[in-house]
């Protein structure tokens, strides 16, 4: 135990150092992921002509929530495998005693660590732009939402990483999760809040991850029903079905990266 904790900090401390040093580029990455801001404007808008269920301070406060979601939930490593695969880097990574998966879990986290900062700033500036908006969640939504968020984290780096593992068989894996981010972008609640959905296509979409990578953590954070048991057990029942996924096509895939040559 003292073994694993000792290289887990070892590669979070390392890796933090290594974000820090690219702090600037961080925090523009942290602004390019305002596209729900812009879209709660529009929303606001409709709100105030339309019928939505919906408040437009409470649009305010969802697409806000949808912002700060997606700081922490942002995955990449799709892209640094199969950069990795394609130029034989993995190879160094193959001869460590770790799973080289731990490597982008570290890295991940190091980067989320980096931008708590911007999202206080981040807080602000939107608290002084909107006042109306502003509120304090309670102390168990706060408590429910970092839960879904570290679920939604967990679950978006597993079906990401599953992808990723076809660069074993193509260079154009990003190309996969390019396809899967279509159907992410609406069904995520990043688009439009999953309450404004008919109800039979929102009974569908419940079924399929990805509510639950984006307007699960939100709707806590907001105070919107949801129930976190059904919730929690549809992303543990999507995170095992990649998982096994996940470890199978690792077990082909390796085979296949070594008749390549490495």
């Amino acid at each position: 135990m003292k073994s694993i904790v000792k290289k887990a900090t070892i590669l979070l401390s390392t890796y933090y150092a290594h974000m820090l040093e690219y702090r600037a580029e961080i925090f523009l990455w942290a602004l390019s992921g305002s596209l729900p801001i812009i879209l709660m404007g529009v929303w606001i808008q409709a709100s105030q002509s339309g019928n939505f269920g919906l408040s437009s301070v409470d649009f305010a406060r969802y697409f806000f929530s949808i912002f700060l979601v997606r700081q922490f939930t942002t995955i990449w490593v799709i892209w640094e495998f199969e950069r990795e695969v394609i130029e034989g880097k993995l190879s160094f990574h193959l001869l460590q005693p770790i799973d080289p998966v731990w490597h982008h879990v570290a890295r991940h986290l190091a980067e989320k660590l980096t931008r708590i900062p911007f999202m206080f700033l981040f807080c602000g500036l939107f608290f002084l732009l909107y006042p109306d908006s502003f509120w304090i969640p309670s102390l168990k939504n706060i408590f429910l939402c970092s839960l879904a968020i570290v679920m939604a984290f967990t679950l978006r780096f597993i079906i990401q990483y599953t992808f990723a593992i076809f660069a074993f068989w193509t260079e154009r894996a990003s190309a996969i999760q390019q396809f899967w981010y279509l159907f992410y972008i609406f069904l995520s609640g990043m688009i439009a809040p999953l309450e404004v959905f008919p109800p039979g296509v929102r009974t569908i979409v419940d079924w399929t991850p990805f509510p639950y990578l984006m307007h699960f953590p939100a709707a806590l954070l907001v105070g919107l029903p949801t129930d976190f048991v059904r919730s929690s057990m549809i992303v543990l029942g999507w995170g095992i079905i990649f998982f096994v996924a996940n470890r199978w096509l690792w077990r082909k895939g390796l085979k296949q990266y070594s008749g390549m040559g490495a």
